[in-house]
Formats: C-alpha cells, sequence, structure tokens
C-alpha cells in the first residue's frame, strides 16, 4: 500500500529569492538549485540537499505536488526527481493526471463551487472597487475559479485585508495573505479534497502534507500526518494540531527539514 505526499510549493519546498532567509554568513550559506524560470530570470529554489532528498521522496512515495497556482504556472517549475504521476493545482480546482487536468475531477468541483457561494465575478467586482490603487500593483483571475491581488506588502493596509475577510466569509469564501499577494478562494475550493481524491485512485494506506498558509490547513488536518514550518500564515498565528508538527526553521532550510522528515515517516511506515 503506498504512502501519499501530498506537500505545497512555495514556502514551503520552493522559495523566491526574497523569501530564502539566509540568515548565515555568507560562506556558510548552502548551495541553491534553480527550479523556476520565468521570463528568462530564475524565480524559485531549493537547496541542493532538498532537491536530493525529493527525488528520493519520489523514488519511495507517491509525491503529489499541491499548489494555488494555476495550471500555467505550476507547468514552468521543473522539479527535481521523478516526475509526479499527479498534481493538485489551483487549490484543489484542477488535478492533473500525467500534465494534463481531468476533466470529471474539474466539473465536479465547478458544481460544487456554484451550489455553495457567492460567484466569483461579485468577488472580482468588490476586489476591483474596494483596493486602494495605492498599493494594488495587479488583479488576477486564476483559472476563473479565484481571484488575487499583487501588492506593494510595506504600502499594505493590515485593516483593510481583515475585513475584507469578513465580508468574504459572508459569502462563503475565504482570505489569505501569502508574501505580495493576497487570495480571496471559494471555501469548497480546498487541496483537501483533491488530495483524498488521489489516495482513493492510488489505494494509499498514509497520506503525509506539508505547508505554511491558511490555505493549507485543510489539507494538514485532512492528512495522517503535517508538517508546516517556522515561517508563513500558520506559524506566524501559531496554528497547530495535535498530528501538525511544527518545526522551527524559516525560509529555504525549512523545505529541507520538511522533506527530510517526510522522507524519514515514508521509510519508517
Amino acid at each position: 500500500m503506498p504512502v501519499l505526499v501530498a506537500s505545497d510549493l512555495d514556502r514551503t519546498l520552493i522559495y523566491s529569492a526574497a523569501a530564502l532567509a539566509l540568515t548565515m554568513p555568507d560562506a556558510r550559506a548552502p548551495r541553491l538549485l534553480c527550479v523556476e524560470v520565468h521570463e528568462s530570470r530564475p524565480l524559485s529554489y531549493m537547496t541542493e540537499t532538498a532537491a536530493q532528498l525529493l527525488t528520493d521522496l519520489g523514488d519511495a512515495a507517491v509525491f503529489v505536488p499541491t499548489t494555488t497556482r494555476t495550471r500555467k504556472q505550476y507547468l514552468r517549475i521543473n522539479l527535481p526527481g521523478p516526475a509526479p504521476a499527479y498534481a493538485i493545482c489551483a487549490n484543489g480546482g484542477h488535478i492533473l493526471v500525467d500534465g494534463v487536468s481531468d476533466p470529471d475531477w474539474h466539473a465536479q468541483v465547478t458544481a460544487r463551487l456554484a451550489d455553495r457561494c457567492a460567484p466569483l465575478a461579485e468577488v472580482q467586482e468588490h476586489l476591483l472597487r474596494a483596493a486602494d490603487p495605492v498599493w494594488v500593483r495587479k488583479h488576477r483571475v486564476a483559472d476563473d475559479l479565484f481571484a488575487y491581488l499583487v501588492v506593494e506588502r510595506e504600502l499594505l493596509d493590515e485593516d483593510w485585508v481583515k475585513e475584507l475577510a469578513v465580508w468574504a466569509e459572508n459569502r462563503g469564501w475565504t482570505v489569505s495573505l501569502q508574501g505580495r499577494k493576497i487570495y480571496a478562494v471559494p471555501k469548497p475550493l480546498t487541496k483537501s479534497a483533491a488530495m483524498r481524491e488521489i489516495a482513493r485512485r492510488t489505494g494509499a494506506a498514509l497520506t503525509l502534507a506539508a505547508g505554511d498558509s491558511l490555505l493549507d490547513a485543510d489539507l494538514l488536518l485532512a492528512a495522517d500526518q503535517g508538517w508546516r514550518p517556522g515561517h508563513g500564515e500558520l506559524a506566524d498565528t501559531g496554528w497547530t494540531a495535535p498530528a501538525i508538527r511544527a518545526l522551527p526553521e524559516r525560509g529555504v532550510l525549512a523545505g529541507e527539514r520538511i522533506l527530510r522528515e517526510l522522507l524519514r515517516t515514508v521509510r519508517g511506515a
């Protein structure tokens, strides 16, 4: 019976230059591997040690990259190790099978959203009207499922984010602030539902998960065991649960530690 490992990517396994948190002396900084290039520029990294750990993990378990990224954004990542047979994109809106979205799963998700929460157009219109152009840089819609803003974090009014969260809650949506992005996501659009479906298809006897943000909380709770790094929304709020291990490491070294913990658990299963 296989072990399924569903892990968030950004700020969990892979890191932008701004998120690396290389606080050690330069001469002791870990060697980095670039795993994503965008518009001819390096964008995301992991340590070389983490790359080997991920390769070993891919050989030992069903590794499922699990991300809020759109399919297009996910597919430009070049992770080390065996190509994953499954991936979860758009916060659970798409299950990719060998890189292609499963149409039946996507149809189930869109029907569930139509039944249970306010339409995307209403949320998008509110964001366009309420967000201050002083700190908003981009308005985006992801795979026609949810919306997000790219903001200047140092200019952002944190109280506005709290007010948005209350407004969204009343309409069946949730809000997550991750780095320079503010996400508005329908509550029924979850990584955990997609993980459960892949576990069913693969016959996984054990599910493990990792993530750093509010949008990963349901994934962590749905898994048999979960890990979170010492940074991100979950760490900032002190979020934990009985089967969740809160790690002290921050930045790219947290990604390395998470992979070490996942691989150790898989091998001990």
